[in-house]
């Protein structure tokens, strides 16, 4: 079992009672039926959870990435869909506006982020740059005091229900790195429209948008990062975002845990629970070690990230050890469940489902790898 100080568990039971109370109960309907968990970040504001990791002036709860992970964690384990909204909102849409953004972009649009008026998104993925992300093609043309933006984005998540979106783009695809920067466009410019909306395996709660910029005008003033800057506040967002991935991959593997343990408890085999059986325990014992272990790594990322101290390979670390987690462990509670667990409606094979694109996005479990490598290897 993993202590949190007093403070921090009281935090944790509290977001724990309002995820079981006002998102689980709806989160197998909402996936079923590939609704867009809308009411759920309407109840989420009215929580102060749209902005756990932004100061109490500009509208957030004015608390630490520890207690971000932790709210990630319980609400994902009541719903995946809603989970991945949260995360991506806070962590690379609305964080990196207070940490790197100008003050008039702030008034801009930094209050009603916090507290959930707006909904925020990160848009990075193209058709043929995802994890080579200097391979960015949207163009982004200086023109007076604005920029024309040009280009499609493939992947992202809310990006069609997003209030604001942090475009990455490039002055020049010959500039490679030199040439990005990232723009904060809003939904109705002229211009931005939707494309494709993706049928998922998973997290069907939560929508999966291509975005489209023809000829899209963007005040200079909505500048994040400008020309040079692009590329590495943009793998800054993304360690960020991996803490909060992995508390979200945590979340979802305990889910399927619990489910787990209360049902070998019930399930009667042979003339006796499951829970007797040698292999049942085994997958059981494998799961909590896991988990804990995820858990751990996760919160030690955080809390690098809380001391200003670096924490990239960290990220990585939490990210893809939790994702990897959260896959083998729906796959054994799919497995305790037998049939059951295979049926659609079961809560085990949502999480099953919903698990996989934890090591996919926010980076792949190739590209965590590689970040774990690079900084092991590096000179000191």
């Amino acid at each position: 079992m993993f202590i949190y100080d007093d403070e921090l568990e009281s935090f944790r039971r509290r977001v724990k009672e309002f995820a079981e109370k006002e998102i689980a109960p709806e989160a197998e309907r909402l996936d079923r039926e590939g609704i867009f968990a809308r009411e759920n970040l309407k109840k989420m504001a009215r929580e102060g959870l749209m902005g756990v990791i932004i100061p109490k002036e500009w509208g957030g709860m004015g608390l630490d990435y520890r207690h971000y992970v932790v709210a990630i964690e319980e609400i994902s384990k009541a719903c995946s869909s809603t989970g991945v909204l949260m995360a991506v909102h806070n962590s690379v849409a609305t964080y990196p506006i207070y940490r790197w953004g100008s003050e008039r972009l702030k008034e801009k649009y930094l209050k009603d982020l916090a507290t959930g008026r707006k909904l925020g998104a990160f848009a990075l993925t193209e058709p043929q740059a995802g994890s080579d992300a200097s391979a960015v093609r949207t163009r982004a043309v200086k023109e007076g005091d604005h920029y024309v933006l040009n280009g499609n984005k493939v992947f992202i998540t809310a990006g069609n229900e997003a209030d604001v979106v942090l475009v990455f783009a490039t002055t020049d695809p010959k500039k490679g790195r030199d040439g990005m920067l990232i723009l904060a466009v809003e939904k109705g410019t002229e211009g931005f429209t939707y494309g494709t909306i993706e049928d998922k395996m998973g997290m069907r709660a939560s929508t999966t948008a291509e975005l489209v910029f023809d000829n899209v005008e963007v005040p200079e003033e909505n500048i994040l990062a400008s020309e040079g800057e692009g590329f590495q506040m943009g793998l800054a967002i993304l360690d960020g975002g991996r803490i909060g991935i992995g508390a979200q991959a945590v979340g979802i593997a305990q889910a399927a845990l619990d489910e787990s343990i209360k049902y070998v408890n019930e399930r009667i085999q042979f003339g006796k629970p499951l829970r007797k059986f040698q292999a049942t325990q085994w997958m059981l014992a494998e799961a909590s070690t896991r988990i804990d272990a995820s858990r751990l790594l996760v919160h030690h990322a955080a809390t690098l990230k809380d001391m200003g101290l670096p924490f990239s390979r960290a990220a990585s670390e939490a990210k893809y050890f939790a994702s990897e987690t959260a896959r083998i462990v729906t796959n054994y509670a799919v497995q305790l469940h037998g049939g059951y667990g295979y049926l659609t409606g079961s809560k085990v094979e949502r999480l099953y489902r919903d698990a996989k694109v934890t090591e996919i996005y926010e980076g792949t479990s190739e590209i965590q790898k590689i970040v774990i490598a690079h900084d092991l290897l590096r000179k000191k």
